[in-house]
This record gives C-alpha cells, structure tokens and sequence, in this order.
C-alpha cells in the first residue's frame, strides 16, 4: 500500500470511540453532513478542474494554429507572418509545461485519496446532531437515491453491476463475520475463565483428613494463583486485544463501501441525464469522478486488506493454540511434584483403575445404606401450636362435629373469592365437605365456629387429638372420664437423642422464635442438651453453623459413620 493511500488506515480518534460498526453521519460534500471544509474544498477541485480543461483547450488552439494554420499562409510575406505568430513556439512551451505542472497537482491519485479519504471518517453523532446535519439539499440528495434505489427494484432501469467489487465485498463481508464471530467466542472464553478463577474449592475447610487432599489442595492454589492466571493475562494482551484492533479497523473499508452504494445511485442518475441531455453541471461531474474514485480504490485495495486481516486471523489462532499449549505444560510440570508425593504413584495403571474402582464402589455403599437409613425414619408429623384462646373454639367444633372431622391449617391462607377464608396458620377448623360446588377437590368447605367458606385442601392436616389417661393426684372425688381428650397435638413417639451428638437434620423445619433454629433436610447438627430446660425430651438443643435453638427431636436422626476419606492402598 503506497503512503498516501490512507483510506483504509483508522483515524487516531478512532480507538477511542472503541466503534465496531461504522456511523452514517460521516463529513462529505454531497450534502450527507456538509460543512465549511468539505465545501472549500469542492469548489477548489472543480475550479482546478476547470482551469485545466481551459489550458488543454486552448494549448490545442496554439498548436493548431502553429502547424495548420501558419502552413497555409506562407503565400503571405515573412514579416507579415512574424508579426501574426510571434513567440508563438515560447507561449506553447510555457503553457504546455503549465498544463503539465497542473496535471500533476491533480493527478488522480491525489484525486482519489482527496473525493475519497473523508470517507473513512467514523463519527459518534448524536440523534440531535444527525438531525442538526439535515437540509433540503440533504433531503434531496437522499430522496434522489431513493427513487433510483425503487426504479431499480421494479425493474424500470437496469442496475450496474461490477462482478469483480462484488466478489471482494462478497469476501471482506465474510471476513468481518470471521471477526465478529471470533470475538465473541473469545469474550465468553473468558468469561468462563474468569468464572473458573473465581471458584476456589481448595480455600474452604473440608474437614477432612491430611494426606493426598492436602497434595490436592497446594496444586490447586499453586496452579489458581499462577498458571491460570498468567494464562489469563497473556490472552486478553495477545488474543483479545488485538482480535477488538482488528474489529475497530474494518469500520473503514465497511463505511466506503457503504459509501459506494450512494455513490453508484448518483453515478447511474447523472449518466442517464448524460445520454438524455449529452451534458451535465459541474457538480454532477463531479460525483460521477467520486464513484468512479471510489470504485477503484476499493477494487484496488480491498484485495490487500482481506489478505492482511485474514493473515491476521490466522496469527491470533496460532497464538490463542500456543498459549493453550504453554498453559498444559506447566500444569503438568506443576503437577509432577505434587503426583510424585500422592499415595498411589508407584501404581501401575491397571492397578489405579481397579483402586478407582474399588472406592467408588465403597463410596456408593456409604451412600446406599446412608439413603436405607434415611428412608426407615418415618416423617413425624407436621403440627403447629394452637392459636392463644382457640380452646373453647376447638371444643365447640369437637362436640358439634366429633374428632374425625377436624383439620389443622398449615400455613397462612389469604382467601381471593367472594366465598373464601383468610385464616392463620395453627387454626382449626371442621371439614363440611371435601369439594365445592363445581367438583373441584382442591377446595374444601369448612366451618371455623363462627365463620363458613371455602379454604385450598393442600393448607390442611387432620388435626390429631389422643385420650388423657392419667388422674389428677391428690384430687379426691368422683372418677374423671378417661376418654375425655386434651387439645393438644399428637407427640411422635420418636426416641430422645443423647447430649452432645453429631447427627442430621431428617426434615427442615424454620425457626419461629428467637429460642429455635432453622434446619435444613441433610444438614448435621450437633446436639448440645436431648431436652429442653423443662425436661421434654421433645426439644432438643441444637448448633448449627454457630448458631444455637431448639428443634423437634423428632426432625433429628443417627447416621452410620462414613469411611475414612482418601485412597486406601492394596496391601
């Protein structure tokens, strides 16, 4: 590429915008965003255009009349003839090296870099600056191409077409998917990677034995802090950003290619006013020369830069492998140390496998009798205190309805219908039917002593009630009723768990006071006290994750102890 061809070169500000995609408001003076410069500097070509055409005019004058015309008056005397062309040969020669000096001034070359290199300019407009850029002259310009853009798609003109700028806009367009594409697959590379950086499993406390989890752990935190991370490093220097240099750097081509398209619908106007009319304005001139400058810088240059940027492609591939490559040798090399010192380095491989084996499968018992033991611990079930002065509720219900028909409300009930209940979690209720009036079983209808309606059948439990069999000491006189019940929740009959215990939480409950704590189903627990400080042995003071309270007993179980973790070598 010769110096001065610089359209294809991203401006210095051009970095800054970080800009993918080319602007449309770019300076030009067709009236897409004209000012002051780009104004001067049309009327200066076209009045150096003009006064060259005025020279090679009259220089063809000269000449014509020192060969024909001066040939055919020789029948004249000399001195006549001196006096009629006189320093006739001088003037050609000053004018003719004049022409020439004016020639190379705007030589074609110049031409192209000068009708053409505004055009690579990409421009960060704002909406109320694109709008400040438009004029009538702007309107019809554009409103000019359109028509010309739609007798061309109804097929009332033909279209030019130029197979040779179609086959390289066809290839750089392919490159620039290359680009995009690759970008994008670069960023979530990283983005993974960054994710993979930020899980550390090696800094928790895994509480567990010593041994080949320590080994583990320092490759772990060696390879984290250092390979990983310098891998990282030298991607976003050598991949990343130079594949975003590379994007930034097709705005230009892209944005004359655009360019051309206007260009070619004001070139095919003003040649068919060029075959209707046989002549055209200056202007008009003008932009059939800026098309045809444009088109042959790109058919010229676009060849090189698809090379360029393919090579470049090609480069950060190459370099994006290299450094996948450096990235496994050195956690190779990082491991050796570490294998060297594991339990199981002097094992063949036949012989690793079958040890692979054999504690996967000890692992997968652990889990089975683990998951056994789980599944025979029947779920207590869910009761919930009743509410503050719902006894006397409680035994009108009973009497009215019998204990069979009494239900519990498990959690809070926010009634939407007309016919719905809004009742509190703990509240009881007797069942008057188990559907409504359309069939649906998920809506039950129920009576709560004072209220009836509707409340979901998914919110209740059969509220349990179970005989008082004991008699009052002390208390002289007739026979109590042993049938008669208490209102209170049926206990789970669940053995007491011995103080300072390690076991796991069964079922997860939450906390409803500042005195209890919440679980989670598998968690373990330590059991500080198997009873609460009245001695019912149906609390249990618990820790869990620092924090004390009390569970239901009932929500607590013994596991099997796990084996020991590591490898176990065959003997």
């Amino acid at each position: 590429m010769e110096p001065n061809q610089v359209v294809f070169t991203e401006p210095a500000d051009m970095a800054d915008h970080g800009a993918d995609e080319p602007s449309s408001g770019s300076g030009s003076p067709d009236g897409e965003g004209p000012d002051s410069e780009d104004r001067s500097s049309l009327q200066q070509r076209l009045a150096i255009r003009e006064l060259i055409d005025t020279e090679v005019s009259y220089l063809h004058m000269l000449r014509l009349c020192a060969s024909d015309i001066k040939s055919r008056l020789q029948q004249l005397p000399q001195g006549d003839l001196d006096v009629l062309f006189s320093n006739m040969d001088d003037i050609i020669k000053v004018n003719g090296r004049f022409l020439h000096h004016l020639q190379e001034s705007a030589s074609e070359e110049e031409q192209v870099h000068l009708i053409a290199s505004k055009y690579t300019r990409v421009e960060q407009l704002t909406l109320r600056e694109r709008l400040a850029r438009i004029n009538t002259h702007t309107l019809s310009k554009k409103t000019t191409r359109l028509s010309q853009l739609l007798k061309q798609e109804a097929g009332l003109v033909p279209r030019t077409e130029d197979k040779e700028f179609e086959d390289l806009e066809e290839r750089f367009q392919w490159v620039s998917v290359c680009v995009t594409e690759l970008k994008s697959n670069v960023a979530a590379y990283l983005d993974h990677l960054e994710a993979f950086l930020h899980f550390r499993p090696h800094d928790y406390d895994l509480d567990v034995s010593e041994g080949p989890v320590a080994h583990y752990r320092s490759l772990a935190r060696d390879l984290q802090s250092e390979a990983f991370l310098e891998f990282k490093q030298r991607l976003e220097g050598l991949v990343w950003q130079p594949l975003c240099s590379l994007g930034k750097a097709l705005a230009g081509p892209q944005n004359l290619i655009k360019k051309r398209l206007d260009k070619l619908l004001d070139f095919e106007r003003v040649e068919e006013k060029l075959l209707e009319a046989g002549s055209v304005t200056y202007e008009e001139e003008a932009a059939r020369h800026t098309y045809q400058a444009l088109n042959a810088l790109l058919v010229a240059e676009l060849p090189q830069f698809n090379q360029l940027a393919m090579q470049w492609l090609g480069q950060l591939l190459c370099t994006f492998v290299a450094l996948q490559s450096d990235l496994a040798k050195q956690v190779l090399q990082k491991a050796e140390g570490s294998m060297a010192q594991l339990p199981h380095r002097h094992l063949s491989e036949p012989a690793f496998r079958k040890l692979v084996e054999d504690t996967l499968g000890q692992t997968s018992a652990w889990l089975h009798s683990f998951q056994e033991g789980f599944e025979k611990v029947l779920p207590p079930p869910t009761v919930q205190p009743l509410l503050p002065g719902s006894e006397r509720q409680v035994q009108a219900l009973l009497s009215k309805y019998g204990p069979g028909k009494l239900y519990q409300v498990t959690s809070n009930i926010s009634g939407s219908g007309t016919l719905d209940l809004t009742l509190p979690r703990g509240q009881i209720v007797a069942l008057l039917q188990n559907k409504d009036t359309k069939g649906n079983s998920g809506r039950w209808l129920v009576d709560t002593g004072g209220y009836r309606g509707y409340v979901p059948a998914g919110k209740l439990q059969l509220y349990h009630i179970v005989p008082n069999n004991k008699e009052p000491r002390g208390q002289a006189g007739p026979h109590v009723d042993s049938q008669q019940p208490t209102l209170l929740p049926t206990p789970a009959p669940v053995p007491s768990v011995p103080a300072v215990t390690q076991v796991v939480a069964v079922y997860p409950f939450v906390a409803r006071s500042h005195h209890e704590v919440s679980l989670q189903a598998g968690q373990p627990v330590t059991v500080l006290e198997a009873q609460d400080k009245k001695g019912n042995p149906e609390w249990s003071l618990v820790e869990v994750n620092g924090q004390r309270g009390y569970v239901p007993s009932s929500f607590l179980a013994r596991v099997s102890s796990p084996a020991s973790w590591g490898w176990s070598l065959p003997s």
